[in-house]
C-alpha cells in the first residue's frame, strides 16, 4: 500500500527547521501533494515527545503511514516502527541515547535558534530507557542511512542495530548527512513509496 501519511522526527537540539526536514517537506509538497505531512517540534522530555508522536498518529492507518527520523529522531522512529509496524527510514540514528545524552544534562541551546534554550533534565535519561525497543518485528520495513564519517555516533553501532533492514552505509559523510538532498533523498522517497 502506498504511503498516505508521513511523519518527520528531528534530532536532539534540532527542530522542524533542520535542512533535512525542510528538504523533505519541499519534496512532499512538490511531488506528493496528497501525502499528509507532519513534522512536529519535539519537546525535550522523551516521555512527552513519545506522547505527542503517539497522539498525533493515533488515527493514522498503520499500513499507510511512514516515519523518517534523524539522530534522536531516528531512535523515536524506531520506537514508533516497533509499535505500529509502519515503514521507517532512520538517518544516523541514535542507538543508545540514554548513554550518549547523559553528558548533556543541563541547559542547552537550540541548533537553529541560539536564542532558544531548554533544560535537559536528569529524569529524561530514565524516560529514554523506557522507550528502548528490542529487535524490530518487521526489520524489512526499515531503511537506515548511516554515514561512516559521523562525528557524533559510531557507524558500526548504528549498522549492528538494524539486522535484516535495508542499510545504506555511506563512505565519509557527517552526522547531519549534509548531502542528503543530492545523494539520498530519492532513495529515501523510493523506499517510503514502494511501487
Amino acid at each position: 500500500m502506498p504511503t498516505t501519511h508521513l511523519l518527520y522526527l528531528h534530532g536532539f537540539r534540532s527542530s522542524p527547521q533542520s535542512a533535512k526536514a525542510r528538504v523533505m517537506a519541499a519534496r512532499v509538497a512538490e511531488r506528493h501533494p496528497a501525502l499528509h505531512w507532519w513534522c512536529p517540534h519535539l519537546p525535550p522530555s522523551p516521555r512527552e515527545a513519545a506522547q505527542l508522536i503517539a497522539e498525533g498518529t493515533a488515527d493514522w492507518p498503520a499500513e499507510g503511514m511512514a516515519v523518517v527520523g534523524s539522530s534522536l529522531g531516528g531512535f523515536y522512529a524506531t520506537w514508533l516502527a516497533a509499535r505500529t509496524g509502519c515503514r521507517a527510514v532512520v538517518i544516523n540514528p541514535a542507538v543508545d541515547p540514554a548513554r550518549d545524552l547523559a553528558a548533556y544534562i543541563g541547559e542547552q541551546t537550540a541548533w537553529h535558534d541560539p536564542e532558544a534554550h531548554f533544560f535537559f533534565r536528569p529524569e529524561y535519561i530514565d524516560e529514554l530507557l523506557a522507550l528502548q525497543t528490542g529487535p524490530l518485528p518487521h526489520p524489512e520495513r526499515l531503511m537506515a542511512v548511516i554515514a561512516k564519517g559521523d562525528e557524533v555516533l559510531d557507524w558500526r553501532e548504528m549498522t549492528a542495530r538494524y539486522p535484516g533492514s535495508q542499510l545504506r552505509v555511506v563512505e565519509g559523510g557527517d552526522h547531519a548527512l549534509s548531502d542528503f538532498e543530492t545523494a539520498h533523498l530519492d532513495a529515501v522517497m523510493a523506499f517510503l513509496q514502494p511501487a
